[in-house]
């Protein structure tokens, strides 16, 4: 699928989804060391459920699905998801214990585990460390809003899931908004190294100087204790990441909004979010079949209504679609 040049995705209604709280105590993360005020529930009347005990939504084993996975992965009876360290609520963090893992995507892989009639375990590691893992072979699956884009589809292989939707996170009340490349000319901008909203804001950035704006100042953290530290003391304007994070942490600390957002695939191709799998290891076709499955049972659809998510739902899984196009050397 592709957007008209400069194409935005609309924030209002995800932000209005995304007012969730969270709770984990002694988290290193900034955006899970959020209280969580009593009667925590999202605006569409959802009670958010923080504790260890999920009671997750659950789906039957379809043989026929089941049958699709490697024997070698079948025999061992697990699907060993592997997942960026897990402090980036809603898509995966910690519960109210500091160790159980939950979110959205701890619900998706669970219900993939249960088509494939296979237990889902979680694996949290830094985020370059997903990559060697599946490289390996040390994990079976990736789901950490892992965003297809054409460079990574030489090495890995994609079954979709959930659109990729990026948020430029700032300060609430200034006039700034950001609709396009010319709008961060001249500004302070965090991302995370080596994803695709680095990719994008690099991208902006050299099409900017290009046409004589100022540059982008870009800064790089790896964690959200850093960014919304530098964030709040104005060493940066604003922060690009995941706008289902930005959202949500906009509305637990009343102190930011997202200002903006945009494709994760970039101006032309609709990013995507999927389940990664190394190349040609033979699961992919499986993963895509049980995430076709719950989209179609429904239950894929409570797992996004329960975190506020609806609006990023796909309406089928897709097998290595068009990705971010790779940035010209």
């Amino acid at each position: 699928m592709s957007l008209p040049r400069r194409a935005l995705l609309a924030a209002a209604p995800l932000a209005a989804l995304l007012a969730l709280t969270t709770a984990c105590g002694s988290s290193p993360d900034a955006a899970a060391d959020l209280a969580a005020p009593k009667g925590t529930s999202a605006p569409n009347g959802v009670s958010v459920n923080l504790t260890p005990e999920q009671n997750r939504v659950t789906t039957p084993k379809v043989d026929a699905i089941a049958a699709l996975v490697p024997e070698e992965i079948r025999k061992k009876g697990t699907l060993t998801v592997v997942e960026a360290l897990v402090t980036v609520p809603p898509l995966a963090f910690y519960a109210n214990d500091d160790k159980t893992v939950i979110g959205v995507e701890p619900d998706i892989a669970s219900l993939v585990g249960n088509v494939l009639g296979l237990k889902a375990e979680f694996n949290p590691v830094s985020w370059e460390n997903i990559f060697v893992g599946l490289d390996s072979g040390k994990y079976d699956v990736g789901l950490s809003n892992i965003t297809v884009t054409e460079a990574r589809k030489e090495k890995y292989d994609f079954a979709t899931y959930r659109l990729d939707i990026l948020g430029f996170e700032a300060k609430k009340g200034g006039s700034w908004k950001v609709t396009g490349p010319k709008d961060v000319a001249g500004h302070t901008i965090a991302v995370t190294s080596g994803t695709n909203q680095e990719k994008l804001l690099v991208s902006w950035n050299e099409e900017n100087v290009k046409a004589g704006l100022k540059p982008v100042d870009i800064k790089y953290y790896q964690n959200s204790t850093d960014y919304y530290l530098a964030l709040s003391s104005g060493r940066i304007d604003a922060y690009l990441g995941p706008n289902p994070t930005a959202a949500f942490h906009a509305v637990q600390t009343g102190e930011t909004e997202v200002i903006g957002t945009y494709s994760g695939g970039g101006a032309d191709v609709l990013g995507k979010i999927a389940a990664t799998t190394k190349k040609d290891n033979g699961l992919v076709k499986a993963l895509n079949q049980a995430l076709d499955e719950i989209i179609k049972n429904g239950t894929y659809g409570q797992a996004l209504k329960r975190w506020g998510l609806e609006n990023e739902g796909v309406k089928a899984s897709e097998i290595n679609p068009p990705g971010l196009p790779k940035v010209a050397p």
